[in-house]
């Protein structure tokens, strides 16, 4: 099996950073989801996708994906950028360049 081992970003609509500060782990999908006909929920054929580990540093999770015997791949953390910016710069005037 494969897992990818992660950091999430921040919610894009809060500007708090919970639930960032962990690794996780979760399972690489291997059906394709699809609409289920009598209720039009999502559905899949694989169960291991709702499973997501949640682990204090990338190293413990690296040590248990390879205890369990799982392929893994890490995908880069991502930095947040922030721009400093005033509330005047709403209305400050910057000129359409044709």
């Amino acid at each position: 099996m494969q897992v990818k081992i992660f950091k999430p970003s921040k919610n894009t609509m809060q500007s708090g950073l919970a639930k960032t500060k962990q690794w996780q782990l979760e399972f690489v999908q291997y059906t394709a989801r699809s609409p289920e006909p009598l209720m039009g929920w999502t559905q899949s054929g694989d169960t291991t996708n709702q499973v997501k580990l949640k682990f204090t540093s990338c190293d413990e999770a690296i040590s248990y994906a390879q205890k369990m015997g799982w392929e893994w791949s890490i995908e880069k953390e991502r930095k947040r950028k922030i721009l400093p910016r005033n509330y005047g710069d709403n209305f400050k005037y910057v000129p359409f360049d044709e």
